[in-house]
């Protein structure tokens, strides 16, 4: 039975058609339920294993499979071995194309075959519609080379276990791919793999097992199994600086957009968590239009998604906070800016603050030009922060970067005010700065110490 406390998880690659499991593959599946994993992907690396990766996934409603032809067995791809594939991948519980790749450490086939095959089934996965995933085991550059050569963009994918280094997982992330990390991540002297995923947006990542192989260094030696994946979550929550819970929503919301495994609240959320904090998406209408704004793109944060088909009114925003208690702060904040809800937010933030609740506001600062007048003094008392983006030392870069309806000067000019004068109603007054290409952060920084107000940049990472 599951523990319901537990965040649900996804182990995206497991090999569990092997002998490693045939004893007890089936009290393997309940630890794993057990421990919070809601679905696995089985992975097969040869005709062989893919049909009993398919017999696996067919007797565990959770369990989906992969079928393709592993590098150690390139010699086995020929165009008999090709049509057994698709017919395969015709599978309903089929959801990948893998793993597939190149492997230059082990050559257990020539490496010519090996790319030969490699990129046979990088062809037969699009002409089939489905992802793949990825093997590449000191193959980096070439592994990159045919994934671009083949188009592979035009399906996705992941690499799984990734073992590249920081250059090649941009390249990845550029080509629409995800990259996926195991028990490895553990490993006290892999510090440069633990660089990367600091460095890399989340929304572009998956956990995994590889089971039998790869034990996180807790199970170091001993046979690795789906309920494990938890700990490689964990230490990804450590290196992001965030809760599990986070890491479980966000990586199982990646899984579902690659392969359709699970399922994910499609609806806007007024109320999200990230860490222990609680966020309150009231509006999406802003009054600048940022070129760095992930929501041009799409409206999710952290695996939230946040597009919203109203803006809510009181009565709701409090029924999505629900206990208010419960969190370290609750942050207006969303995609859009919120002061343009000033009515609102005073009467959620005295219903708040009634509570004990600290309140923060995160705006781009131009609440006066909105409302021609200053809104600050009816913030006293209501409002424990406000971080206010600054994002550029002058008008000009700010009007390119931010696009403000209001033009660049005066735009500017006013968040500079504001900044300055909400100093003097709330008591913790921060600018802030996104580390986008060109931003001088120094000369950010400068500025808000002249204004008298703390700096925090906020790192910029690219979503592809």
């Amino acid at each position: 039975m599951q523990d319901n406390q537990l965040p649900l998880l996804i182990d995206s690659h497991a090999h569990l058609d092997g002998d490693k499991f045939a004893n007890d593959l089936d009290e393997t599946v309940t630890r794993a339920t057990a421990n919070g994993i809601s679905h696995i992907l089985t992975i097969g690396c040869d005709l062989e294993s893919s049909a009993n990766s398919i017999a696996v996934a067919e007797k565990y409603e959770h369990i989906f499979a992969a079928v393709g032809v592993h590098p150690h067995d390139a010699t086995e791809i020929n165009d008999a071995t090709l049509a057994q594939l698709k017919t395969m991948l015709a599978h309903p519980k089929v959801v990948a194309l893998g793993e597939i790749g190149l492997d230059y450490y082990r050559d257990h086939s020539p490496r010519e075959i090996q790319r030969s095959a490699f990129r046979q089934q990088i062809q037969l996965a699009r002409k089939v519609g489905k992802p793949i995933i990825v093997h590449d085991r000191d193959a980096h550059e070439e592994v990159i080379q045919i994934l671009k050569e083949e188009n592979a963009a035009e399906v996705g994918g992941v690499l799984h276990c990734f073992s590249g280094d920081l250059n090649m997982a941009k390249q990845c992330l550029k080509l629409g791919f995800y990259l996926s990390f195991t028990g490895t991540i553990t490993y006290p002297k892999n510090e440069e793999i633990r660089e990367i995923i600091r460095e890399l947006p989340i929304e572009r990542m998956l956990v995994e097992t590889d089971s039998p192989y790869l034990s996180p260094q807790k199970f170091r030696g001993k046979r690795n199994e789906p309920a494990y994946v938890r700990y490689t979550a964990e230490k990804m929550a450590e290196i992001k600086g965030l809760t599990i819970d986070d890491v479980a929503r966000i990586t199982s919301r990646n899984c579902h957009d690659l392969f359709g495994i699970g399922s994910v609240d499609q609806s806007g959320k007024i109320a999200y968590q990230i860490r222990n904090s609680l966020y309150l998406n009231i509006t999406n209408r802003c009054t600048n239009s940022c070129i760095f704004c992930a929501k041009f793109s799409n409206f999710i944060i952290k695996g939230h998604e946040l597009k919203l088909d109203h803006e809510p009114s009181v009565s709701e925003v409090k029924q999505a906070i629900g206990d208010p208690t419960r969190y370290a702060e609750i942050v207006f904040c969303g995609y859009g800016e919120p002061l343009l809800r000033l009515d609102l937010i005073k009467e959620i933030s005295r219903w708040l603050k009634d509570q004990g609740v600290s309140v923060r506001i995160n705006s781009d600062g131009q609440g006066n030009l909105v409302y021609g007048r200053n809104i600050l003094p009816e913030l006293t008392g209501l409002v424990d922060a406000i971080s206010i983006s600054l994002n550029a030392p002058d008008a000009e870069n700010y009007h390119h970067l931010c696009h403000s309806t209001f033009g660049a000067e005066q735009s500017y000019q006013a968040v500079k005010d504001f900044l300055q004068q909400a100093a003097q109603y709330i008591p913790e007054v921060i600018a802030t700065a996104v580390t986008y290409p060109g931003v001088d952060i120094a000369a950010c920084e400068q500025v808000a110490r002249e204004l008298g107000v703390k700096f925090k940049a906020r790192k910029y990472i690219k979503v592809e």
